[in-house]
């Protein structure tokens, strides 16, 4: 996810389709997403490009997109502009732009490049360039500001040196945006493998609770949730080093508006869990199967996100071509 805000009147987040939505997608960036709404000028759009930086299903792109274009309505996030990236030509022009402006060697030591493609022959070249792209993603919308977690720092840093580099060589035209340490959203981490993040990428899915689970899935999976083997009086208590898997089920319960008081029992604490968990998805999946019986809503609304995209981007990319000598 590529996030960007300029103080109070810009944000912007790019969410890939290439999984099903998750709870730790809801309470950690969803949710924040929405209360931010009203503090600025909001940009939230689907990544559709960056899932094809890797062997994809066609169909299965399209309809991720349909399902996290629903969703991000379901959740809340109906007082932004909302898009699809592919929509927003502006976007892959001035990757091209900034891939003329960036080194290999830079690209080299990025580290989705080095984990997933160094020395395999099979890697599409959009592995190697797709940092232009989020650096395009968000030189685009002028933020003076970039929260980002470590995982994206390396990509910021680079779209930092893209902008200076550019203004330096040919005319000041990008913002160069600061990095600054996003407002944390809750961590929820696997309930098969507390230690680790939960991811909506993971392929079997046992310890993921996906925002459209039923009621009788989120069960099961929490009632398959690690704990471990201590019993008795104290049990149930929040320690992440010792006890990562109970710690995370009490993170849950509190962020869904659960209360641990009076919980004495791992089979209590996954019930009160489970409970909070169906009643934090059931407005948001009552509202998502709304809104998939009509899709022409979420159509028109993801158009009209589209336009205003294209409208805002426009002169930044403008700039940027007759800068680089174009036109």
């Amino acid at each position: 996810m590529t996030t960007a805000t300029h103080p109070t009147t810009r944000r912007l987040s790019l969410l890939k389709p290439t999984g099903h939505p998750t709870l730790g997608n809801l309470l950690g960036a969803l949710r924040p997403m929405a209360a931010g709404q009203r503090e600025a000028d909001c940009f939230f759009g689907i990544a559709d490009l960056h899932a094809l930086t890797v062997p994809h299903d066609p169909a299965g792109v399209r309809g991720l997109t349909r399902e996290l274009a629903t969703l991000l309505l379901a959740t809340g996030l109906d007082e932004s502009t909302l898009f699809v990236q592919s929509r927003v030509p502006a976007h892959t022009q001035l990757a091209y732009l900034l891939e003329c402006t960036a080194y290999t060697g830079e690209l080299n030591r990025m580290i989705q490049f080095k984990e997933k493609g160094r020395g395999v022959s099979s890697t599409r070249v959009s592995l190697y360039t797709y940092p232009a792209l989020m650096a395009a993603d968000i030189l685009l919308y002028r933020p003076e500001q970039v929260p980002v977690g470590d995982d994206q720092r390396q990509h910021v840093e680079l779209t930092r040196d893209l902008a200076l580099r550019f203004n330096n060589t040919y005319g000041q035209v990008f913002t160069v945006p600061e990095i600054t340490t996003p407002a944390s959203g809750a961590r929820v981490m696997d309930l098969a493998d507390p230690r680790t993040k939960m991811g909506k990428s993971v392929t079997d899915g046992g310890g993921v609770i996906h925002l459209l689970d039923p009621p009788d899935v989120v069960r099961r999976k929490v009632a398959r949730a690690v704990t471990d083997s201590e019993t008795g009086a104290g049990a149930v208590r929040a320690d992440r080093q010792a006890k990562p898997g109970v710690t995370n089920l009490l993170d849950i319960l509190l962020a869904c508006g659960g209360s641990a008081e009076g919980i004495a029992t791992y089979g209590a604490l996954k019930k009160a869990v489970t409970d909070a968990v169906v009643a934090e998805l059931e407005p948001i999946q009552a509202r998502y199967a709304d809104l998939a019986a009509d899709a022409s809503h979420v159509s028109a609304v993801f158009a009209a996100g589209a336009a205003r995209c294209r409208e805002v981007t426009a002169p930044v990319l403008a700039a940027a071509e007759a800068a680089i000598g174009l036109g």
